[in-house]
Protein backbone atom coordinates (compact mmCIF):
# COMPACT_ATOMS: atom_id res chain seq x y z
CA UNK A 1 0.00 0.00 0.00
CA UNK A 2 2.61 2.28 0.76
CA UNK A 3 4.44 1.98 -2.69
CA UNK A 4 1.37 2.86 -4.45
CA UNK A 5 0.89 6.40 -2.07
CA UNK A 6 4.58 6.69 -3.30
CA UNK A 7 4.02 6.46 -6.78
CA UNK A 8 1.81 8.83 -6.29
CA UNK A 9 3.38 11.54 -4.51
CA UNK A 10 6.20 11.41 -6.83
CA UNK A 11 3.51 11.94 -9.92
CA UNK A 12 2.06 14.77 -8.19
CA UNK A 13 5.88 16.07 -8.08
CA UNK A 14 6.21 15.14 -11.39
CA UNK A 15 3.54 17.60 -12.44
CA UNK A 16 4.37 20.13 -10.01
CA UNK A 17 7.80 20.64 -11.41
CA UNK A 18 6.19 20.88 -15.03
CA UNK A 19 3.86 23.64 -14.03
CA UNK A 20 6.89 25.40 -12.41
CA UNK A 21 9.03 25.09 -15.49
CA UNK A 22 6.72 25.45 -17.95
CA UNK A 23 6.34 28.78 -19.51
CA UNK A 24 2.69 28.11 -20.39
CA UNK A 25 0.42 25.59 -19.83
CA UNK A 26 -2.78 25.00 -21.10
CA UNK A 27 -5.62 22.38 -20.33
CA UNK A 28 -8.22 20.72 -22.58
CA UNK A 29 -11.28 19.00 -22.40
CA UNK A 30 -11.07 16.55 -25.33
CA UNK A 31 -13.88 14.47 -24.89
CA UNK A 32 -15.61 13.89 -28.68
CA UNK A 33 -12.36 13.86 -30.24
CA UNK A 34 -11.33 10.83 -32.46
CA UNK A 35 -8.16 8.99 -32.22
CA UNK A 36 -6.68 10.15 -35.44
CA UNK A 37 -7.95 13.56 -34.39
CA UNK A 38 -5.83 13.23 -30.72
CA UNK A 39 -3.28 11.51 -32.49
CA UNK A 40 -2.73 14.66 -35.44
CA UNK A 41 -3.14 17.18 -32.54
CA UNK A 42 -0.14 15.17 -30.21
CA UNK A 43 1.38 15.58 -33.74
CA UNK A 44 1.08 19.08 -34.19
CA UNK A 45 1.98 19.95 -30.56
CA UNK A 46 5.23 17.65 -30.36
CA UNK A 47 6.28 19.29 -33.60
CA UNK A 48 6.33 22.58 -31.43
CA UNK A 49 8.18 20.93 -28.44
CA UNK A 50 5.19 21.17 -26.33
CA UNK A 51 4.30 18.26 -24.30
CA UNK A 52 0.50 16.88 -23.92
CA UNK A 53 -0.53 14.60 -21.46
CA UNK A 54 -3.42 12.74 -19.56
CA UNK A 55 -3.22 12.84 -15.82
CA UNK A 56 -6.16 12.62 -13.30
CA UNK A 57 -7.80 15.17 -11.86
CA UNK A 58 -6.68 14.47 -8.05
CA UNK A 59 -3.24 14.04 -9.02
CA UNK A 60 -3.29 17.61 -10.97
CA UNK A 61 -5.11 19.26 -8.48
CA UNK A 62 -2.60 17.91 -5.69
CA UNK A 63 -0.40 19.57 -8.24
CA UNK A 64 -1.28 22.73 -8.76
CA UNK A 65 -1.83 23.17 -5.16
CA UNK A 66 1.85 22.49 -4.35
CA UNK A 67 2.94 24.99 -7.51
CA UNK A 68 0.32 27.63 -5.85
CA UNK A 69 -1.86 27.42 -8.68
CA UNK A 70 -4.83 27.03 -6.49
CA UNK A 71 -7.16 28.89 -9.97
CA UNK A 72 -7.03 26.05 -11.86
CA UNK A 73 -8.87 23.54 -9.24
CA UNK A 74 -12.49 25.07 -10.87
CA UNK A 75 -11.68 23.64 -14.62
CA UNK A 76 -10.08 20.47 -13.47
CA UNK A 77 -12.99 18.08 -13.71
CA UNK A 78 -13.68 15.35 -16.40
CA UNK A 79 -11.52 13.91 -18.57
CA UNK A 80 -8.60 16.78 -19.28
CA UNK A 81 -5.18 17.08 -21.07
CA UNK A 82 -2.76 18.96 -20.56
CA UNK A 83 -0.13 20.94 -22.88
CA UNK A 84 3.01 22.14 -21.42
CA UNK A 85 5.63 24.30 -23.00
CA UNK A 86 8.81 24.97 -21.57
CA UNK A 87 10.25 26.95 -24.71
CA UNK A 88 7.43 28.74 -26.10
CA UNK A 89 5.07 30.92 -24.63
CA UNK A 90 2.45 31.24 -27.82
CA UNK A 91 2.88 27.85 -29.20
CA UNK A 92 0.26 25.52 -27.50
CA UNK A 93 -2.03 28.37 -27.44
CA UNK A 94 -1.60 29.11 -31.15
CA UNK A 95 -2.07 25.20 -32.38
CA UNK A 96 -4.58 24.39 -29.66
CA UNK A 97 -6.48 27.52 -30.55
CA UNK A 98 -6.25 26.44 -33.99
CA UNK A 99 -7.27 22.95 -33.57
CA UNK A 100 -10.26 23.87 -31.33
CA UNK A 101 -11.81 26.08 -34.38
CA UNK A 102 -11.31 22.81 -36.73
CA UNK A 103 -12.92 20.64 -34.16
CA UNK A 104 -15.42 22.23 -31.73
CA UNK A 105 -14.97 18.88 -29.98
CA UNK A 106 -11.81 20.29 -28.25
CA UNK A 107 -12.71 22.66 -25.77
CA UNK A 108 -10.07 24.94 -23.88
CA UNK A 109 -10.54 25.12 -19.88
CA UNK A 110 -7.89 27.58 -18.67
CA UNK A 111 -4.17 27.69 -18.49
CA UNK A 112 -1.13 29.36 -16.97
CA UNK A 113 0.92 31.63 -18.71
CA UNK A 114 4.50 32.11 -16.63
CA UNK A 115 3.51 31.35 -13.37
CA UNK A 116 -0.22 32.88 -13.80
CA UNK A 117 -3.38 31.33 -14.11
CA UNK A 118 -5.24 32.04 -17.61
CA UNK A 119 -9.07 32.17 -18.46
CA UNK A 120 -10.12 30.96 -21.84
CA UNK A 121 -10.13 34.24 -23.18
CA UNK A 122 -6.74 35.51 -22.18
CA UNK A 123 -5.48 31.79 -23.53
CA UNK A 124 -7.22 32.83 -26.88
CA UNK A 125 -6.21 36.35 -26.74
CA UNK A 126 -2.47 34.43 -26.38
CA UNK A 127 -3.07 33.10 -29.38
CA UNK A 128 -4.23 35.50 -31.59
CA UNK A 129 -0.28 37.15 -31.02
CA UNK A 130 2.27 36.69 -33.95
CA UNK A 131 4.63 34.52 -33.15
CA UNK A 132 8.44 35.26 -31.65
CA UNK A 133 9.96 35.07 -35.07
CA UNK A 134 6.62 37.47 -36.34
CA UNK A 135 7.05 39.96 -33.03
CA UNK A 136 10.93 40.04 -33.71
CA UNK A 137 10.63 40.74 -37.32
CA UNK A 138 8.28 43.33 -36.10
CA UNK A 139 10.57 44.98 -34.10
CA UNK A 140 13.00 45.00 -36.54
CA UNK A 141 11.20 46.78 -38.95
CA UNK A 142 10.38 49.64 -36.09
CA UNK A 143 14.17 50.11 -35.58
CA UNK A 144 15.08 50.26 -38.74
CA UNK A 145 12.51 53.06 -40.00
CA UNK A 146 14.55 55.90 -38.65
CA UNK A 147 17.65 54.80 -40.45
CA UNK A 148 15.31 54.28 -43.64
CA UNK A 149 13.76 57.53 -43.79
CA UNK A 150 16.86 59.88 -43.02
CA UNK A 151 18.52 57.76 -46.44
CA UNK A 152 15.76 58.42 -48.51
CA UNK A 153 15.26 62.20 -47.16
CA UNK A 154 19.18 62.95 -47.52
CA UNK A 155 18.56 60.47 -51.45
CA UNK A 156 15.61 63.12 -51.54
CA UNK A 157 17.89 66.12 -50.67
CA UNK A 158 21.06 65.05 -53.09
CA UNK A 159 18.30 64.70 -56.31
CA UNK A 160 16.91 68.09 -55.61
CA UNK A 161 20.34 69.74 -54.97
CA UNK A 162 21.36 67.70 -58.24
CA UNK A 163 17.98 69.38 -60.59
CA UNK A 164 18.85 72.45 -59.58
CA UNK A 165 22.26 72.29 -60.27
CA UNK A 166 21.38 70.76 -64.16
Amino acid sequence: MSSAIETKKQLVDQIADQFKASQSTIIVDYRGLTVGEVTELRKQLREAGVEFKVYKNTMTRRAAEAAGLEGLNDVLTGPNAIAFSTEDVIAPAKILNEFAKKNEALEIKAGVIEGNVASVEEVKALAELPSREGLLSMLLSVLQAPIRNLALAAKAVADQKEEQGA
